[in-house]
């Protein structure tokens, strides 16, 4: 995600018919165990599912009980945050009064999406790891046994998608589960083609010809194209979900049919 969006301009993802995905298990067995996928998973939770307008704390409410009551069942997590409207607002404030450089629109993101991050931490005290660790390469001794480890932006011209895939790599996660605010990728735009269709299993390589391979601050796509390459390098698997369903994140974990993109 970028640091400040997660809608569907450049992604062509957008809201889906209902149907469901049940992933592909000669593919995908090694990520399962009795069902349920295994080890730690990266959370990538979308600025624009935090903040969409205002900070939803229905939404916040529902996330807590839905990361408590998977902990109890032995889950692992890492949760990484963006900023979502409090970053748009900023850098929009910014540019509007002088030309900002890249660079500091993207320190302002950075520092929203810590802003949503110490907010998450927050509210999930009881089982979070008490820091926030900011440099996502190196791994936090001191949380090895953290049931949830809470992370936010690191350094300019890296988006959260891309510090995601560099705390599965620190980590040692194979999984991140990308929290938007849609529920597919499409393969093109659905707002301009009719035809448009939600794409339930695609190849690293073909979602980087969807979506190009350069990122700038406040990109909207599903994932990050600079964190696509190191996704595919590393060999990870990215779902792609509307963080919003938490009942069908709670499938998606548990191996079972639903709505989402897989890329791998």
């Amino acid at each position: 995600m970028g640091y400040a969006t997660k809608s569907a301009k450049h992604s062509y993802a957008a809201q889906s018919p209902d149907t469901q995905h049940t992933p592909t298990r000669h593919l995908f067995k090694h990520l399962f165990k009795e069902g349920e996928l295994k080890g730690l998973i990266v959370l990538s939770l979308g600025g624009s599912i935090i903040v969409p307008e205002k900070i939803d704390t229905v939404f916040l409410k529902k996330f807590r009980n839905f990361i408590l009551r998977n902990v109890k069942r032995g889950r692992r997590f890492v949760i990484i945050c963006g900023g979502g409207r409090t970053a748009r607002n900023y850098i929009a404030a910014a540019s509007e009064i002088k030309k900002v450089s890249a660079v500091d629109l993207d320190w302002i993101g950075i520092y929203a999406t810590r802003l949503n991050a110490a907010l998450i931490k927050s509210i999930l005290k009881n089982v979070a790891f008490d820091d926030i660790p900011e440099d996502p390469t190196m791994k936090v001794k001191e949380a090895n046994d953290a049931k949830v480890i809470i992370a936010a932006g690191w350094k300019p011209g890296k988006s959260t998608d891309y510090d995601a895939v560099l705390l599965a790599r620190t980590y040692g996660a194979t999984i991140v589960v990308n929290l938007t605010d849609v529920d597919y990728v499409y393969d093109k735009n659905p707002k301009k083609h009719p035809d448009a269709r939600p794409i339930k299993e695609m190849s690293w390589d073909y979602f980087r010809k969807i979506i190009g391979d350069k990122w700038t601050p406040g990109l909207s796509a599903p994932f990050d194209p600079v964190a696509a390459k190191l996704a595919e390098k590393l060999k990870l698997t990215v779902f792609i979900l509307n963080g919003r369903n938490l009942e069908n994140l709670d499938k998606c974990l548990e191996g079972k049919p639903f709505i989402g993109t897989i890329i791998h």
